[in-house]
């Protein structure tokens, strides 16, 4: 029996997701995402005095972008501050975007799932002469069961 399947595609779940977020171009803004947080680093390493090294400024922004708030590190400067609020608002976008891209992913893999349910189901149906008694008692048991969900 042919199957077109979701798996015999080579369309998995984390190929599924990346092209949603490469059609969506949400790709391209968690480079330009991940390419801000690193430059934002610098005026916060360059300007803030109790931040002394770059790697302690790259603790700063992710404490920073997760809105975690330590308290170990503070910006007190006013371009430290400018910065930080940058930086948070373009984070909390960042999940945003990122939320509302998982959530289409789900719904695409929801939709192929039932599509190729449909497909094979379909499949079966127009192919009862050739189906087997146990591939018979099988449909049928998925049709009843179909009909005790409504």
């Amino acid at each position: 029996m042919k199957k077109d399947t979701i798996i015999n595609k080579k369309i998995t779940r984390h190929k599924l997701l990346w092209m949603t977020f490469k059609n969506g171009k949400v790709d391209k803004v968690l480079y330009g995402y991940l390419g801000w947080f690193f430059v934002a680093a610098v005026p916060i390493w360059l300007f803030e005095p109790g931040i002394h090294t770059y790697a302690d400024s790259l603790w700063y922004c992710f404490i920073a972008a997760t809105s975690i708030g330590f308290g170990d590190l503070t910006a007190v400067t006013v371009i430290g501050r400018i910065v930080t609020v940058l930086l948070s608002v373009y984070s909390i976008a960042i999940i945003a975007i990122c939320t509302a891209c998982i959530t289409s992913f789900y719904a695409d893999y929801m939709r192929l799932q039932k599509n190729e349910s449909t497909g094979k189901f379909i499949y079966e149906l127009r192919h009862l002469d050739e189906l087997s008694k146990e591939e018979l008692a099988e449909l049928s048991k998925k049709i009843r069961d179909f009909q005790d969900k409504k």
